[in-house]
């Protein structure tokens, strides 16, 4: 399961469907108003459901109840190296907004803040590029789903 939480850039959004499409993804959880770029998400658009819910704390108690483990993706001076990180087969990976992240109410209800290795600068990578690299570590780990 793909949660976002509000993302201010709608080609962020599109690409980040495009990547449930190629990762067999059907469904993720966007928190906001944006709307997908079809000509960015390309067939993915057809394919994948994307549910918007208003606010994430909701949605991170219910992903709860229905038994996922939450792994947000976030630089913190606690989190784990996303290379070093066993995904459970379970999870709910959370992504914050750009430039704001996870908030520190979001990162709370989280069991597992995992962050990917950056060597240079900028500090961190776009949202849809991040998102890109932590999915497909999940499906290095799980490639049967």
């Amino acid at each position: 399961m793909l949660v976002l939480a509000p993302l201010r850039s709608n080609v962020n959004l599109s690409r980040i469907v495009r990547l449930c499409g190629c990762a067999g993804i059907p469904e993720l959880i966007h928190c906001g108003q944006g709307k997908v770029d079809r000509e960015i998400a390309r067939d993915a658009a057809d394919y994948v459901q994307v549910v918007q819910r208003r606010s994430l704390l909701p949605v991170l108690k219910q992903l709860r109840q229905d038994g996922f483990r939450m792994a947000g993706l976030e630089q913190t001076t606690g989190s784990q190296c996303l290379y070093d990180y066993s995904f459970a087969p379970k999870t709910a990976l959370v992504i914050g907004a750009e430039r704001e992240g996870l908030s520190q109410d979001e990162l709370n209800a989280l069991d597992d803040v995992i962050e990917i290795p950056v060597y240079g600068q900028p500090y961190s990578f776009n949202v849809a590029t991040a998102t890109t690299m932590a999915v497909y570590e999940y499906c290095r780990q799980y490639p049967n789903g």
